[in-house]
């Protein structure tokens, strides 16, 4: 199960992890990257582990992880439930939002509540472990948050993203239990096959071998022909590649994606 819950509960199963010498951890190495300052690392490893990737930058650099929300037209400076929070000032040594980065869990009209790794207990941007720490809202160490397009809406405090779809808008305060239910995972049939949790068949294969052809392949062994998280991945990964976000971005495949994908690489396997 992929979601807002599903990235937050991962988070905060790490809480209490610290890291080795020289910077070694957990996070970096799952996300196939040296030892290294590893707050934008955690982000990007819980997301993979939660069923999020896509949702959040594959970045070790924060300043990277802001512009690419930025890009997606997704970053803010109001606070989200489940949003990557950038820390850092304009005129700071790494600028605006580059400086340190985590994961909002909750928020009030003066507080926000953070996981984050590379940190400690005085909330440093360069720690021994993964914490979780509040932080003034409105301080300037503050810069933005990056709002992941959660297949089950947003719960956000930015005024003008009240009319958007799937979004709910709590100005002052947030947290999990305010998150809308989770989708349900679902199984669609194309072309007289099931595609999604629970399908099972060469098909399934032949679907993981285009998604791998496309580039946005998931999978650490495979694919196979029984469908898993690492299937849902990877379409998800394709379907955000094409364009497609909110739940046409849920990771099954509808009718237009399968067969654009077959078109697009059918000759590569």
């Amino acid at each position: 199960m992929s979601g807002a819950r599903a990235m937050l509960q991962t988070a905060r199963s790490h809480l209490g992890y610290r890291e080795g010498a020289g910077n070694r951890n957990r996070f970096s190495t799952a996300m196939g990257r040296p030892a290294e300052s590893w707050c934008a690392d955690f982000v990007a490893a819980v997301a993979a582990e939660s069923g999020n990737a896509g949702r959040y930058p594959d970045t070790a650099s924060c300043a990277a992880a802001r512009a690419w929300f930025d890009r997606r037209d997704r970053l803010s400076v109001y606070p989200a439930v489940g949003a990557q929070v950038l820390f850092g000032t304009p005129d700071g040594p790494y600028g605006a939002g580059g400086e340190h980065t985590g994961l909002v869990t909750a928020y009030t009209p003066d507080i926000i509540t953070v996981i984050a790794g590379n940190t400690n207990d005085d909330g440093s941007a360069n720690g021994d472990g993964v914490y979780q720490r509040t932080y003034r809202r409105r301080s300037a160490y503050v810069d933005s948050y990056g709002y992941p397009d959660f297949p089950e809406g947003l719960v956000c405090a930015d005024p003008a993203w009240r009319s958007r779809p799937g979004v709910t808008w709590f100005g002052q305060q947030a947290d999990e239990s305010d998150l809308p239910t989770p989708l349900i995972p679902r199984q669609v049939v194309i072309d007289g096959h099931p595609y999604g949790p629970g399908s099972h068949g060469p098909h399934v294969t032949t679907m993981g071998r285009l998604l791998v052809a496309a580039g946005c392949s998931h999978y650490t062994v495979g694919p196979g022909p029984d469908w898993g998280p690492a299937d849902t991945a990877s379409m998800r990964a394709y379907q955000l590649r094409i364009g497609d976000t909110g739940p046409d971005a849920d990771g099954i495949p509808g009718p237009r994606q399968l067969h654009r994908l077959q078109q697009e690489f059918g000759d590569r396997i």
